[in-house]
């Protein structure tokens, strides 16, 4: 049972990308509803909410990944 190192890397990249967006979702998504005024609210406020479900979406993706090369070594 030999773990696929290059499939765990790009699992450990998924989540590295997900990490920032994990503080620059919520923050964009405060910055919205802070500026209620402005013009671009609604604009803001998706960007921040894409980015955070891209967050969610990156880090699944990279934890099936690191699952798929720590259990799936024998193919």
């Amino acid at each position: 049972m030999s773990t696929n190192k290059e499939i765990l890397f790009k699992g450990i990249k998924y989540i590295a990308l997900a990490l920032p967006l994990y503080f620059i979702g919520p923050s964009i998504i405060y910055n919205a509803f802070v500026n209620k005024g402005n013009i671009w609210h609604y604009l803001v406020l998706a960007i921040g909410i894409i980015a955070s479900f891209f967050a969610v979406f990156l880090t699944f993706r990279g934890l099936k990944t690191i699952m798929q090369s720590l259990f799936d070594g024998n193919k």
